[in-house]
């Protein structure tokens, strides 16, 4: 991908978040930590530095070495990159007497600027930081103003450098997006080429030449990310690409079939393996959430690698691994200690000795879905929500039994069902029942009975770091809770789960 935009992580919440803007201008940027950055930059046209927890006037601040990127490449300094500048070359940043953060108007913009073309005085930006530039760096001149920050924006004469004390990326900075195109197409003169369609050309091409006749073997499971890495790797390497579906017991409601039709009528070489009473048999008497994952980690190992011997000179493991993915891995914190030990195939281990192929690596979960609509895939599985990797055994809190799994499959059937009939599934990132390890007591005709409670959730998000529960409609609620208790014998209450998250997680386990 040639035409790169390099940005430097300080550790910001936000980085990520200026990727995607960035993404959205059809640009392609990566993302690298502050200390760790590339040495050639030859393939890049501009670089953006991003914000950071830590204050500049820190003994523990990040240092970059920005000796072969300024006055040499169209930079953009956001928040903590702009006090770095200025604190380090000739100006001054101290503490603010009020901690700036939230809503601000822009009060003062120079006029004839590029960086300000289309935006208007008494713009609304989004402050985050409790220091504030006190006098510019050297050369420096005042491009915009705030109320309370005299420096919102600035730029350093001579160079292509410019500074803002706020962040355009985040939805609250109503013209955000637009500075940020300002700078990238108007100013740097980033060509905007980054599409759905040049990114399957450019890799499928990309596959052909590394994979050559080589045999490569992929684990589907039936989710959007793996899905479209199989049609990515079955464009470049038709027949050498193996792709194996494993039922672990633990998939919705006849899921296990319905997806290998579906695979089917994609062309792809795909083989089913029913694992369920294996996993099943592994997993009696387990209550603990993380021995959960793990033992359903290792019996997939286990499977996968039988299935795969199968397959005469395999050399490469294909993965469904997305751009966040990566960068959680090298970012400036290091490697997050919530990367839930499911993660892909995750820990494969050494005797397996196959090299890894992951032709997504680079992109987020919606360009996925784009690709995915650019290589034909049908729009419901590319509009598939979200599954965890350890299945229903996440959403049955205790032990799991055969028993206890056919109930929340009839449960969740009724709930996604019914979403789909009212016309909300696509309204919600993630929805799924969780059986609880209660029972209650109820009556049914002139019965007593004293049996399982079940837990409906459905949240809204944009990529599952935060999450908010959708407020679905009274009638809906009512007529699920009604069908789930008279259709599916063994549960005799519903209850709605109305948490947040944070502090609550998507999951229950």
């Amino acid at each position: 991908m040639q035409h790169n935009v390099l940005i430097l992580d300080f550790g910001s919440q936000y980085t990520q978040l200026i990727a995607r803007r960035v993404r959205e201008l059809n640009i392609f940027c990566e993302i690298f930590p502050y200390n760790h950055f590339p040495s050639d930059l030859s393939p890049y046209k501009a670089v953006i530095l991003g914000g950071s927890p830590f204050s500049v006037r820190a003994e523990d601040a990040p240092h970059p070495d920005l000796s072969q990127i300024r006055g040499k490449l169209p930079m953009l300094a956001v928040c903590y990159g702009a006090q770095y500048l200025a604190h380090f070359s000739g100006g001054e940043v101290a503490a603010s007497n009020t901690r700036e953060y939230g809503r601000a108007n822009l009060s003062y913009i120079k006029e004839g600027e590029t960086f300000f073309n289309g935006v208007s005085e008494n713009s609304q930006v989004w402050m985050s930081h409790s220091d504030s530039i006190k006098a510019l760096p050297t050369n420096a001149v005042k491009l915009a103003s705030t109320h309370d920050v005299e420096y919102a924006a600035y730029k350093i004469e001579g160079e292509t450098t410019y500074a803002i004390q706020y962040h355009p990326e985040v939805f609250h900075s109503t013209d955000g997006s637009k500075m940020l195109k300002n700078f990238l197409v108007d100013i740097a003169e980033v060509p905007q080429n980054f599409t759905p369609n040049a990114f399957v050309e450019e890799m499928v091409g990309e596959l052909k030449e590394k994979l050559g006749n080589d045999k490569v073997v992929l684990g589907l499971s039936g989710g959007v990310d793996s899905t479209v890495a199989a049609v990515l790797l079955h464009q470049a390497i038709g027949k050498n690409l193996y792709c194996i579906f494993v039922n672990n017991g633990l998939l919705r409601k006849n899921e296990f079939q319905n997806v290998l039709d579906q695979y089917k009528g994609m062309g792809l070489n795909v083989k089913g393996v029913d694992a369920g009473d294996r996993f099943l048999s592994e997993l009696a008497g387990i209550s603990d959430p993380e021995t959960k994952r793990k033992t359903i980690g290792r019996v997939f190992i286990e499977v996968f690698d039988d299935e795969s011997h199968l397959i005469e000179d395999v050399k490469w493991l294909a993965q469904g691994t997305i751009y966040p993915d990566v960068i959680e891995s090298v970012s400036v914190k290091g490697p997050s200690a919530t990367i839930k030990s499911h993660h892909n195939v995750g820990g494969l281990p050494d005797y397996m000795k196959l090299k890894i192929v992951e032709p997504l690596r680079m992109l987020f979960k919606d360009e996925v879905r784009r690709v995915g609509a650019t290589l034909g895939i049908d729009p419901e599985l590319l509009g598939r929500h979200p599954f965890p990797g350890p299945g229903l055994s996440i959403r049955i809190l205790g032990d799991i039994t055969p028993e206890k799994v056919q109930i929340l499959q009839d449960v969740d059937a009724v709930f996604i069902d019914g979403l789909k009939s009212w016309g909300l599934y696509d309204k919600v990132w993630q929805a799924g029942a969780i059986l609880l390890p209660v029972n209650s007591v109820g009556v049914m005709g002139d019965e007593r009975t004293y049996e399982k409670v079940v837990a409906l959730r459905a949240v809204e998000s944009t990529d599952g770091m935060t999450a908010d529960w959708v407020h679905l409609p009274y009638d809906f609620l009512m007529k699920v809770s009604n069908d789930i208790i008279n259709k599916v014998k063994g549960v005799n209450r519903v209850v709605y789960d109305i948490s947040s998250k944070p502090p609550a997680t998507i999951e229950w386990e």
